[in-house]
């Protein structure tokens, strides 16, 4: 591990931020300050696993990490990562969830890979497959949260003498140091119904879909789907563990956190969208912060006309009274009063104070066409260019941008938007299960275009949410679209403190040197420093003054990548 430090002065090597606007004028933001950036994990270090030792000589069943998920962080600088190894090194990929604490410079620590064994309920001695989703970490506390999907792990008899066997997905943590189930798809059964949905019992949960959060040290909070008389119903939900085991006719079943039952939020079966009579028709992965979640619900996902970002207290109370933070309809800060929010982001990042998300308005679009990648995952690729041999087309609104309301205050600030200061914020990837495969990311279901925004806000730059002043980044694309895709577009994390009157800061770009994030990022030859080439963050990517990120420098073959970290200033 080389865990060197590297100062990153942009403006001095000559890549200050460029944003395009529609009128091709050029707006350059002021230099950013120098950032330091501290190497968590890369393509150098060994995965732990129960096999290899690392001072051995670099071979299997050593691996080394390959490629990298966004991290998230905690306020206490305990990264969470879900990696990959390449595949052939002596035999199939590892794919796990990794932790490493950065205040100490710790060692890397597995949470859970494909040789882990699924924690009770198991009585198949059944081991994970794949985490599906980027974990997440509480920002107080070290407890993790990852999904995790694996053959099934209970096998027992209906009244009939039937064999049943269940439970092939949950969530799974880590509040009292061993790994446990915090949600399952084994509702439906008889000693296990706490893991039911509260609002039909007997039914479990089909998936839970995105990545679930952490609050308060064993909370977990997340989005669950499940059918009723065939149609599928979705809602946001949380569950309180305890350091107990949970008690069954089998016996005790420990490590666990007990039986304590899923409570709902808010849902598509019975949940008014607040203050209209329509029921919700969707709702989005939460967000959790001392013991609240954060979470966007609307009446149509793909075409809302109702709904919004909302707050909802886990004081213990089943479909709490929802707060409104942003409301579809809502007036946008920093426009004439005809601009209203007409689409807002499923991924809002919460702090416990400021809420960040991701918003558009007006009805001008421009059309993309998408294209299949030509690295990663062989199957994954397969199948989208035998989906979409001629490309994918669609459309991204022109006014859209990044934004962050305060509860306190109840204030909604800009951050940056399009095409002022960037020209996009919205990110298409093809992802989620290839046909015939218990693997991939998402919800299970079949692989397809999916598009995101990429923001996260911290408050505790400062050690403090008493104050307005928080601090956001995001990511964004600048660069003008031809023929349905962009020309020699410039992707990069910014960062803004408070809202549009503060200089924008370029944290990393595309184009600029690797090394400006890792002195290993350089070509075979050991000469030329290696162009950072993607990057990536998530909602829990920013925590206190530490920020998180995923980059790759060079080609998938040929190139670097790793897990970066730099502590943000006042």
């Amino acid at each position: 591990m080389n865990t060197r430090k590297v100062q990153l002065a942009l403006t001095v090597l000559g890549v200050a931020t460029l944003a395009v606007t529609a009128a091709g004028t050029q707006a350059v933001p002021p230099s950013p300050p120098w950032f330091t950036w501290t190497t968590v994990v890369n393509n150098g270090d060994f995965m732990p696993t129960d096999l290899c030792v690392p001072t051995a000589p670099a071979t299997p069943p050593c691996r080394t990490f390959n490629s990298y998920n966004q991290p998230s962080i905690n306020a206490n600088q305990v990264v969470v990562i879900r990696a990959r190894s390449r595949g052939g090194q002596g035999g199939q990929a590892v794919h796990g969830v990794y932790t490493r604490d950065m205040a100490t410079t710790g060692p890397v620590v597995r949470i859970l890979d494909r040789s882990t064994q699924v924690p009770q309920p198991n009585n198949l001695s059944s081991t994970f497959i794949e985490p599906p989703s980027f974990p997440r970490i509480d920002i107080g506390t070290d407890t993790v949260a990852a999904r995790g999907n694996h053959q099934p792990v209970w096998r027992y008899f209906l009244d009939d003498d039937t064999e049943t066997r269940a439970g092939t997905t949950g969530i799974y943590t880590n509040p009292f140091g061993d790994l446990i189930t915090g949600a399952s798809k084994l509702g439906a059964v008889p000693d296990f119904s706490f893991f039911e949905v509260p609002e039909a019992p007997g039914t479990p949960f089909d998936v839970f879909p995105g990545a679930a959060a952490v609050t308060d040290g064993a909370t977990i909070a997340f989005k669950g789907n499940y059918p009723v008389d065939g149609v599928g119903k979705t809602g946001v939900y949380y569950r309180d563990l305890e350091n107990a085991p949970i008690l069954s006719s089998a016996g005790n079943l420990e490590p666990a956190g007990g039986s304590n039952p899923i409570i709902l939020i808010a849902n598509s079966l019975d949940t008014f969208i607040p203050g209209t009579g329509t029921i919700f028709g969707s709702t989005a992965p939460p967000s959790a912060a001392n013991r609240q979640m954060v979470f966007a619900g609307f009446d149509n996902e793909d075409k809302p006309t109702l709904g919004g970002i909302y707050l909802a207290p886990l004081n213990g109370t089943t479909q709490p009274p929802l707060r409104t933070l942003v409301a579809i309809g809502g007036q946008v800060p920093g426009e004439n009063s005809k601009a209203r929010f007409n689409r807002l982001g499923e991924g809002a990042s919460f702090d416990g104070r400021f809420v960040a998300f991701w918003g558009a308005w007006g009805t001008e679009k421009k059309t993309l066409v998408l294209r299949c990648r030509t690295e990663g995952n062989q199957a994954l690729l397969a199948f989208c260019n035998k989906q979409h041999p001629n490309g994918f087309e669609t459309t991204v609104p022109v006014n859209q941008g990044i934004f962050v309301h305060d509860l306190r205050t109840k204030q909604t600030q800009v951050v940056a938007k399009t095409p002022t200061d960037y020209d996009d914020f919205v990110y298409w990837n093809f992802s989620g299960r290839t046909p015939g495969t218990g693997e991939g990311d998402d919800n299970g279901e079949l692989a397809r275009w999916r598009s995101a925004s990429f923001v996260a806000v911290s408050g505790l730059v400062d050690r403090k949410l008493t104050d307005a002043t928080f601090h956001a980044a995001f990511k964004a694309r600048t660069g003008d679209v031809v023929s349905g895709a962009y020309t020699d577009p410039v992707d990069g994390i910014y960062l803004r403190k408070g809202s549009g009157k503060t200089p924008l800061l370029t944290l990393v770009e595309t184009g600029m040197d690797g090394i400006l994030l890792d002195p290993e990022a350089i070509d075979a030859f050991g000469v030329l420093p290696l162009p950072v080439t993607e990057m990536g963050l998530e909602r829990d990517g920013f925590r206190g003054n530490s920020l998180v990120i995923n980059a790759s420098m060079g080609t998938e073959e040929t190139g670097w990548a790793g897990i970066y970290l730099t502590e943000v200033p006042e």
